[in-house]
Parts: C-alpha cells; sequence; structure tokens
C-alpha cells in the first residue's frame, strides 16, 4: 500500500510538468481539478521539479503572471544552462507572441548634446570631450519629414531623444514636441519620448498629446548606479516611471550592459522591473557602444552570449513585455541576432543612428528580415500603463501553438 501511494506521488509532478509545458498556466492547471487532474501547491511542484534535475529556466516557465519575484529566482533563472535557458525563453515568447514578429522602431535625436548629466557612457554630456555637439531642438519640419521617412522604410514606432535632464523650464521646446507628438501619432505610427524626468503635469499633457511610451532606462542596479550616473538618483528615475504610468503611458524601461558591472547587478536590474507594479510595456537591452573622451571609453564589447542571457531572462520574468534588441545590435552578425530573436527579442531600432551611435544599415535590416522570415509588428495605437495586454494576432497565434 506505501509503494502503490509512493508511486501515486511520484505520478503527479510528471503530469503538472506535462500541462504546464504546453502552455498551460498554473491557475488553469489548478482549476482541471474538476477534470480529474491531480492538483498540487506550487511549491511542492517547484521542490519535486528540482528533484528532477529540471533548470530554473524550466520551472519558472510556467505559470501567471508574476511582479513577486525574488532575486534569488531570477539568478537562479539567469544561471540556468544556456541553452535550457534559451528553449525556455523561446517557448515563453511563443505562448505570449507571434515569434516571427518583430516591430521595427526609428529613433532620433530631437536635441542633442550640452546634457548636464554625468552618465559615465554618453557622449552627449557636457561634462565629457567628446565630438558630439550641443544643438538646439529641431524644427518641426525636420522632426516631421523624418517620421514619414521611417514609416515608408517599415518603422511603427518613432521615438523621440532629448539631451536633457528634465523637461521643467523648457516650456517653448515642450510645446513644440506636444505638437510633435500629436502630427506623428496622426501619421498612424506608436509615438515614444525620452526628455529626462517628468513632474505629474507634464506626464498628462503629453498623455493628452497622444503618447504611446515613454522611455526611462534604469541603466544598472540600483548597487552599481552611483559608479556610472551621481547626478540623478534612482529613486528620482523610478518616480518619473511611476508619473508616466499614473498618466496612462506605456511605460519603456531597461537598462545597458558592460558598463562595467557584475552579473549579479544584471539579475538586480531585471529585479527591479520585473517587480514594478506593472511590468513595462518595452523592456530595451542595450549594449554599451563605448564612445571615445566617455569615462568608459575603453569597456571590451558585451559577447553575445551575455545579451542572449539578459534577453532570456527578461523574456522568462516579463513574459508579456516587448524586450527590445537596442544599442549595440550593430557589433552582433545575422546569426547572433537570430538568437536574440529566438530568446524572446521582438524590436529593434532601425535606421543608421542611435542618437549619436552607429547602428545597422537599412539594407542589412531588410535581408535579415527576409532570411529568418520575421515580419513587421504592426503598431499597437491604444495606450497602456501596463504591458499585459496581446495583439490580436498574437492571441490567435497563442491559442493555435497551444
Amino acid at each position: 500500500m506505501q509503494s502503490l501511494t509512493a508511486l501515486r506521488l511520484l505520478a503527479r509532478p510528471a503530469q503538472c510538468t506535462l500541462f504546464a509545458g504546453r502552455g498551460m498556466s498554473a491557475r488553469a492547471l489548478s482549476n482541471s481539478a474538476s477534470r480529474g487532474f491531480a492538483t498540487i501547491e506550487p511549491e511542492t511542484v517547484k521542490q519535486q521539479q528540482q528533484q528532477n534535475g529540471l533548470s530554473a529556466a524550466a520551472i519558472h516557465s510556467s505559470g501567471p503572471l508574476r511582479n513577486d519575484w525574488t532575486r534569488e529566482e531570477i539568478q537562479s533563472i539567469y544561471d540556468s544552462p544556456f541553452l535550457d535557458l534559451l528553449f525556455n525563453a523561446a517557448k515563453v515568447h511563443r505562448e505570449n507572441f507571434n515569434p516571427l514578429e518583430v516591430q521595427q522602431c526609428t529613433l532620433l535625436s530631437i536635441k542633442t548634446g550640452g546634457c548636464s548629466e554625468d552618465c559615465a557612457y554618453c557622449p552627449q554630456s557636457s561634462r565629457h570631450s567628446t565630438e558630439v555637439e550641443a544643438s538646439k531642438l529641431l524644427e518641426r519640419d525636420i522632426v516631421l519629414d523624418a517620421a514619414r521617412k521611417a514609416k515608408v522604410a517599415g518603422s511603427t514606432r518613432f521615438c523621440m531623444g532629448a539631451a536633457w535632464r528634465e523637461v521643467g523650464g523648457k516650456k517653448t521646446n515642450f510645446k513644440n514636441i506636444l505638437d510633435y507628438v500629436t502630427e506623428i501619432r496622426g501619421m498612424g505610427m506608436e509615438v515614444c519620448c525620452t526628455l529626462g524626468m517628468l513632474d505629474e503635469s507634464q506626464a498628462k499633457a503629453l498623455k493628452n498629446a497622444g503618447l504611446t511610451a515613454y522611455n526611462h532606462n534604469l541603466d544598472t542596479s540600483r548597487e552599481y548606479y552611483s559608479k556610472i550616473i551621481t547626478t540623478r538618483s534612482y529613486d528620482e528615475r523610478l518616480e518619473t516611471i511611476a508619473r508616466a504610468r499614473e498618466a496612462g503611458i506605456s511605460v519603456c524601461s531597461g537598462g545597458i550592459i558592460g558598463l562595467g558591472e557584475s552579473e549579479d547587478d544584471r539579475v538586480g536590474l531585471l529585479t527591479t522591473l520585473a517587480t514594478l507594479p506593472a511590468h513595462p510595456e518595452s523592456v530595451p537591452v542595450n549594449a554599451l557602444l563605448a564612445v571615445k573622451g566617455t569615462p568608459l571609453e575603453n569597456q571590451e564589447p558585451v559577447k553575445v552570449w551575455d545579451m542572449v542571457r539578459m534577453i532570456s531572462t527578461a523574456r522568462i520574468v516579463m513574459p508579456k513585455s516587448m524586450v527590445r534588441l537596442s544599442a549595440g545590435r550593430v557589433r552582433f552578425s545575422q546569426p547572433e541576432q537570430a538568437l536574440c530573436f529566438f530568446a524572446g527579442a521582438n524590436s529593434i531600432i532601425t535606421g543608421d543612428k542611435l542618437l549619436t551611435t552607429p547602428n545597422n544599415e537599412f539594407t542589412d535590416d531588410q535581408l535579415m528580415f527576409q532570411t529568418l522570415g520575421l515580419i513587421p509588428k504592426p503598431p499597437k495605437l491604444e495606450q497602456s500603463s501596463c504591458g499585459c495586454g496581446s495583439s490580436d494576432n498574437e492571441l490567435k497565434h497563442a491559442v493555435t501553438s497551444n
């Protein structure tokens, strides 16, 4: 009798793993009890899966959307064997998105250089001796023409960046930017801005103008942050993110790897993002492009394995967020970028520049899309403060694949 009971207990975790692996959430698995399926407490399932030799990536690749991740859990996912991490991230990606859709975004520096911040990686800081010269806000016709050309080239999101610490005190420039946002939104494109710190009234004004998303990266972990930036605190960045979300604007927030940080710092960054009240709609993963004249000019380039590990972990812990393969992509070959897409990246920045640093050639990106069978992701024009929605195409694909 004891042997029979033991066999039944051993059979249960295998049954749970089988159905969870087909995309069945923990909640759905629990509800299936009425149909004769066994139910086990989540922690018990995890313990049994660990005993069966499953990696943390495999264990955490199924289940409900979470904002209560622990740093230890995310560290264990990040440390999973590379191929297992990649496979499970790809599984999560396919359960939430059409894996062939990649959004093309265009980033334009509408106000370059002369920034008072001291970000160690940035050539636009007035504190660093770089070749970037300060300029005034670009005129309306130049910005709108760039947006039209971006749309013709296939971009569905147009991002505008201004080298400021904050918007406050720039009333005329801010009014012009609100006009740019409204006009570009009228072209049928998503519109994103990164303008530094915002107050509540500025966030509401951007929302009313039609802004889709606000980019405000955390850059790195809280612990390493002061080694990179001293002119703006970590909490000030989080406050700006909160203001954008409260105004009903989608949040775009990620970070940069290759700043000299440890793997623990990378996990710390992901932990902060994954435990926000709502996951960012977009999570840019940037690899440092070291620029001469900045304090980080001699940093070694990031290897693709580090980029894939970061993207894979982000995809598992923030399954419904867009993960954006951003700065540094120019250093990766087409096969290396393919690994990033397989891991869960579903957005790139196109155009010959990323604010002030080089980017991939447009024709190279066209060839890559053709070679990999990628298709442009259509714009999502509704505004949201949470990245937990899916397009009709994504939902249809998820249903089909499950």
